[in-house]
């Protein structure tokens, strides 16, 4: 591990704080040490120079230590306390020590670590109304957000391409490190052609005061979820990367919860948001700053790989970082193909928990056979009967209604641009080929994933979920043993819009096998599908 500075090691002991402090923690990130002591934490700059962001000089550190407490007290008055002196007396370093001040550290009200937005996240913690209360947050933050002249004149065209200039002039030396060479020269492309070919929207938005006094790095690690949203670490030393558009303020979060595989919450949190804001233009400029935001963040995980006392271990987790920062930041340059997905197979393969799998990965809505069938059969979907093999409600005619239900919802959302997941076995060609048609009269692209499973991985299934009756599917080992003999094999499908699926194993692990295997299909062309 590399050497810390001697500064940074004697801020490692206890015995260098004002308050009792049994353990601290260091957490680095390239412009900044950060000290987890006790109930407090102070935070220590760098000193370096990026160009964008300049702490050279322990005058320019002691002043944006001021700014990052005067700027953050704005949404977390109770949490940014103050700075800290940093002492330096008879070779021994300590806060608020005697001695000759060799350095400032801005100190905060310590939150609980464990409800921070980024790791409920990964804990799958994070409801629709938590992000609700974020979204209105944001929203009443932006409405009283201080606008002026000069702060207007950062959202000209000039001023937001000087940034993505900065940025592509920063990154170049990181081509073939964190980002292809071949979607750097895409990226850079697409920014530039929609700062010109919207250019009068650019203006607009200066016209409807939309240009703030923002937050500036409004991503997942700087909201907590405790007795209130905390919303902190905003951008204190660059008025370029602060003074913004509020869509490319709001545009840093839904991406970054994206970036976490929850583009329903991103979804929401824009929908929230619009709904507060009555803002019509952001829908149109979203794409462009969530593209502009990502690259941001792959660029300073590039920046610290530059950092000689970063941990080899989190040099590699940087660049890992960087470089899904930069592959969505290249996702965004290609227009959103609204997409008819289909997941088909035998009961009890798993096509249900990987529809909703998906559907909350990729924020699109999910159709349910099950749950279709028991609605208009008029049962609960936990209400369940043993009915026999295409008998009941499980009949042909029945299932031809339950299809013609589900194809006409799906239809509503893909005309009005939405994408959609029809879960159900899809065992007949007749009902594939109905799907094919739906595509092609909607204009939308078609993605078929067949699940298939061993039998028993089936039969374990099966039993399971009759056992804990959580599933609105009446699916039992003996209708699987017949359907299998009736299942109609997948020929009429294109192999471009077919995909099989083993669906064997842990459900996080064939969720992302599927979206792996999504990934390596071109669903960025519309087609014509024949039937």
């Amino acid at each position: 591990m590399p050497k810390l500075p001697p500064l940074v090691e004697a801020l490692l002991q206890p015995q260098a704080y004002p308050e009792e402090v049994h353990k601290v923690d260091l957490l680095q990130t390239h412009i900044s040490y950060v000290f987890l002591a006790g109930d407090y934490v102070y935070k220590v700059k760098k000193p370096v120079n990026f160009g964008f962001l300049d702490f050279g000089t322990l005058e320019k550190r002691r002043f944006y230590c001021q700014e990052e407490v005067r700027l953050n007290q704005r949404l977390s008055p109770d949490m940014y306390l103050g700075i800290a002196r940093i002492t330096l007396e008879k070779g021994a370093f300590s806060i608020e020590g005697r001695g000759e001040v060799v350095e400032y550290a801005v100190k905060m009200r310590r939150l609980p670590q464990e409800q921070m937005l980024d790791g409920l996240l990964s804990r799958d913690e994070v409801s629709f109304e938590t992000m609700r209360r974020i979204a209105e947050k944001i929203a009443e933050f932006h409405s009283r957000a201080e606008t002026n002249d000069r702060i207007a004149t950062f959202g000209q065209t000039k001023t937001v391409g000087l940034n993505i200039e900065e940025n592509f002039n920063q990154v170049k030396r990181y081509t073939g490190v964190t980002i292809p060479k071949e979607k750097y020269e895409v990226i850079r492309k697409y920014a530039l052609d929609f700062m010109d070919e919207e250019a009068s929207l650019f203006a607009k938005r200066i016209r409807d005061k939309k240009i703030k006094d923002c937050h500036g790095d409004l991503h997942t690690a700087s909201i907590c979820v405790a007795n209130r949203i905390y919303i902190f670490d905003c951008i204190e030393f660059n008025e370029r990367f602060r003074y913004c558009d509020v869509a490319s303020d709001l545009a840093f979060l839904a991406m970054d919860l994206e970036f976490h595989g929850r583009k329903d919450l991103s979804n929401y949190l824009v929908e929230v948001y619009l709904e507060k804001s009555a803002d019509l233009d952001l829908p149109k400029l979203l794409p462009f700053y969530k593209c502009y935001r990502a690259y941001v963040r792959g660029k300073v995980g590039s920046l610290s790989l530059d950092d000689p006392h970063l941990p080899e271990g989190e040099r590699q987790a940087s660049l890992q970082r960087a470089r899904k920062y930069f592959d969505l930041a290249y996702s965004y340059t290609f227009p959103e193909v609204k997409t008819l997905f289909i997941t088909a197979g035998l009961i009890g393969t798993g096509k249900t928990t990987l529809g909703e799998g998906l559907a909350r990965r990729m924020g699109l809505e999910l159709i349910s056979s099950d749950v279709v069938r028991k609605e208009l059969a008029q049962r609960t979907p936990q209400e369940h009967r043993s009915e026999g093999f295409e008998e009941g409600i499980y009949s042909k005619e029945f299932s031809r209604y339950t299809y013609n239900e589900m194809f006409r919802r799906a239809r509503g959302l893909l005309e009005k641009g939405e994408s959609v997941i029809l879960d159900a076995s899809f065992q007949r060609q007749e009902d594939r080929k109905a799907t094919i048609v739906l595509a092609n009269e909607t204009g939308a692209d078609l993605k078929i994933i067949e699940c298939v499973s061993t039998d028993y991985y089936v039969k374990e299934r099966l039993g399971r979920r009759l056992e804990e009756g959580y599933s609105p599917s009446d699916g039992r080992w003996e209708i699987y043993l017949e359907q299998k003999k009736v299942f109609e094999p997948l020929t009429e499908v294109p192999d471009d819009a077919h995909i099989v699926l083993d669906t064997s194993g842990a459900k996080e692990e064939v969720l992302l096998r599927a979206l792996e295997q999504l990934g390596k299909k071109d669903i960025t062309q519309k087609r014509k599908l024949n039937v």
